[in-house]
């Protein structure tokens, strides 16, 4: 896919924040030297942690040049590191690994949660925060959206972007075994947005764009309208005019 767009991520930067901000109250507090926001994107997530911890030394690692530039931008004073979650390894002093809706992304990502808690020095902190919304009709009739169009090949591959997240039991029986403490809650938020298009406009810079941009600006009009139609069912206009897009996130707060 192209490049993440700060910008348009950015412009639900409160909203996109809020669990950054949920997670990050459920570290256990402790005077941390080095700390890693894993997937730290334009850098709202890592913010949070220059308030919280100013004696530590934070880093940001992202795979998105878009992303690190804005984040570079707003916190110039930080490190910010361009690699690849699936291959990184963090320092062996590492106090916290913090990561803000990222791992969804890596379809092995369990995989990769296990390697990085492996490697974390007894007292670590892993924390961690995804997106389980797959199954809200905010996603799902992305896909039934494009059903019997003409363009219906093109988007076939972008439900494979993500997967469906496994159950907090599959997690706690995986990474139990490499931790002291292991907490995992889901957290349900109802965002107001204005009407449907407002609910493409949140998903135009995340769950939206492997349907878009294999699509041409004629199709990708054909597409949005037949989303929208489809959502303005699934969800209801409230008397002031908005809709409650609901959104269910998973956090893991693992201690080695």
């Amino acid at each position: 896919m192209a490049d993440w767009n700060p910008t348009q991520y950015l412009k639900f930067a409160d909203e996109r924040t809020r669990p950054a901000r949920d997670l990050l109250a459920q570290v256990p507090p402790k005077k941390s030297q080095l700390i890693y926001d894993l997937g730290c994107g334009p850098g709202n997530s890592t913010e949070l942690l220059v308030e919280a911890y100013p004696q530590a030394q934070i880093i940001g690692v992202d795979n998105s040049l878009e992303m690190l530039t804005k984040a570079r931008m707003t916190l110039p004073a930080l490190r910010f590191e361009e690699t690849d979650l699936n291959n990184w390894l963090p320092a062996p002093d590492a106090d916290v690994l913090y990561s803000n809706a990222t791992f969804q992304w890596l379809p092995n990502h369990l995989a990769v949660l296990q390697k990085l808690l492996g490697g974390l020095k007894p007292g670590g902190v892993l924390a961690v925060q995804m997106p389980d919304n797959l199954g809200e009709p905010s996603h799902v009739l992305m896909g039934e959206a494009a059903q019997n169009a003409p363009y219906t090949d093109k988007v076939r591959m972008a439900a494979a972007a993500r997967a469906m997240l496994p159950a907090p039991s599959h997690y706690y029986e995986a990474l139990k075994p490499l931790c002291s403490r292991l907490d995992i809650w889901h957290t349900v938020y109802n965002h107001p947005l204005k009407g449907v298009a407002g609910i493409v406009e949140w998903l135009t810079s995340t769950g939206l764009r492997p349907y878009l941009e294999p699509l041409s600006a004629d199709e990708r009009k054909d597409y949005l309208a037949r989303y929208e139609t489809a959502l303005a069912k699934a969800y209801p206009l409230q008397d002031d005019g908005t809709v409650l897009l609901r959104f269910p996130r998973l956090f893991m707060v693992a201690v080695k």
